[in-house]
């Protein structure tokens, strides 16, 4: 077996890292050498997440290997923060991995400034094979006709529940028709009950604020990207003003508690100190797998109404123009998507797969806890609407702007009113460059 560089924190000496892989790429994909057998190769792959992925993704990467033996892969991973601080370098400095795990808030800024390679060309000559992958599917990572990320999995949002801590304190919760002031109430009623949250924060708001305006059946981002969609700011006041009532009945963690959670493992829920987690439906495996308390994935309040509710791409991988690999780069993204023996490593941690191949493939090897989230998420579908485009140019600034604005506002240094004002201003200044 090759040796598989690592990295368990971040991104190894980012710099460094990035021009040994570019020296160590020899030959383009397919070249043989003398004797016949193929030009050794060495591809880096990076990808973010807890160490539950970590593990299985190297599993997935030896086997490619093996099936492989001219290809070496370095392996760069890092946790979600850490991962965005070192890419931007990297990009900057021309240096991206061959292979980059991508997410729809950044896909935009990365593809439309050239950094991506259209991924296009290698579904249609079969390189990645999609003939299994419903086409609706896949355009989740087009940015109009180029496709810059290939999707990975669907995933929901979802609120998941600690049931030993609802039942403790004689909480029930009807998720199919609960409401944002069940949700209050039912966090204000764990916390009296057992001193501890009832709910883990709405963190990042640039995910569940939009997900608010859905079931007001108003949208976050406007169609052509150079301004916010919704025009009433009460909706802003609503939304922050119910969390601000949460942290005062101490049912719901302020920002700086909030940001020691750095992944899975510190998450409320996984330490029995919240009863709920907002979170996605691929995060459901991992919670489970780190807890022994039982829990239960649940459709989010008020989702039926304007079905707010849609399938996301979990994430894409990305091929930056910067590689010298693409065509491998192409091979292995197949791989990780059509091979049946490694989804039955990855099991729909990144998602459920695409492939509808594949998830009939799955379904008999999968666990109790694995089944449930192709089933939420085949639940969910049945409600959802079509998912929002990629998020515009400037969507990063926008996430930043949101999340210091809300920082402010849950620290009582603004009012929501005063912070719904600000944040529009904001957006708008970066949006408009868009136009």
């Amino acid at each position: 077996m090759k040796k598989i560089v690592l990295s368990l924190s971040s991104l190894m000496l980012a710099a460094g890292l990035a021009g040994c892989g570019n020296e160590a790429s020899s030959g383009a994909s397919g070249e043989k050498k003398e004797d016949g057998s193929k030009e050794d190769i060495t591809l880096r792959v990076a990808w973010w997440g807890g160490q539950p992925r970590h593990d299985y993704t190297m599993k997935v990467i030896e086997m490619y290997e093996e099936a492989n033996p001219h290809v070496n892969i370095e392996a760069e991973f890092a946790n979600w923060d850490d991962y965005w601080k070192k890419l931007a370098p990297m990009a900057a400095a021309n240096q991206l991995p061959d292979i980059i795990q991508m997410d729809t808030a950044y896909l935009s800024q990365y593809g439309e400034k050239g950094q991506l390679e259209d991924l296009t060309p290698y579904t249609k000559d079969g390189t990645i094979n999609v003939d299994n992958i419903d086409e609706t599917t896949l355009a989740g990572g087009n940015i109009g006709d180029k496709m810059y990320g290939f999707n990975l999995g669907s995933n929901v949002l979802s609120v998941i529940t600690n049931d030993d801590m609802l039942k403790e304190a004689g909480v029930e919760l009807n998720a199919e028709n609960w409401t944002w002031d069940d949700f209050e109430k039912m966090a204000i009623d764990v916390q009296k009950a057992t001193g501890k949250y009832g709910t883990n924060p709405m963190n990042p708001p640039d995910v569940f604020f939009p997900y608010y305006l859905r079931t007001q059946g108003e949208r976050f981002y406007n169609e052509d990207g150079t301004g916010l969609a919704y025009k009433d700011d009460q909706l802003f006041v609503d939304f922050f003003e119910r969390q601000v009532r949460l942290i005062k009945a101490k049912a719901f963690p302020t920002p700086d508690v909030s940001a020691q959670v750095k992944g899975l493992e510190d998450d409320f829920i996984v330490k029995s100190e919240a009863a709920m987690t907002w979170n996605y439906s691929n995060q459901y495996l991992g919670f489970a797998q780190l807890t022994d308390a039982p829990l239960t994935l649940n459709l989010p309040p008020e989702q039926a109404e304007n079905k707010a509710l849609f399938l996301r791409p979990s994430m894409f991988f990305s091929v930056p123009k910067s590689s010298e690999q693409k065509e491998e780069a192409a091979k292995f993204i197949d791989f990780f998507a059509n091979n049946v023996e490694a989804n039955k490593l990855i099991k729909g941690d990144r998602g459920v797969p695409v492939s509808s191949e594949i998830i009939e493939a799955l379904k008999p090897e999968l666990t109790e806890d694995e089944l449930k989230i192709f089933e939420y998420v085949e639940s969910a579908s049945a409600t959802a609407s079509p998912a929002d485009p990629p998020d515009p140019l400037g969507s990063a600034e926008v996430m930043k702007a949101l999340k210091d604005v809300s920082d402010q506002i849950l620290f009582e240094k603004i009012s929501a009113e005063e912070g719904a004002k600000k944040f529009r201003e904001q957006a708008d200044e970066i949006l408009s460059r868009n136009g």
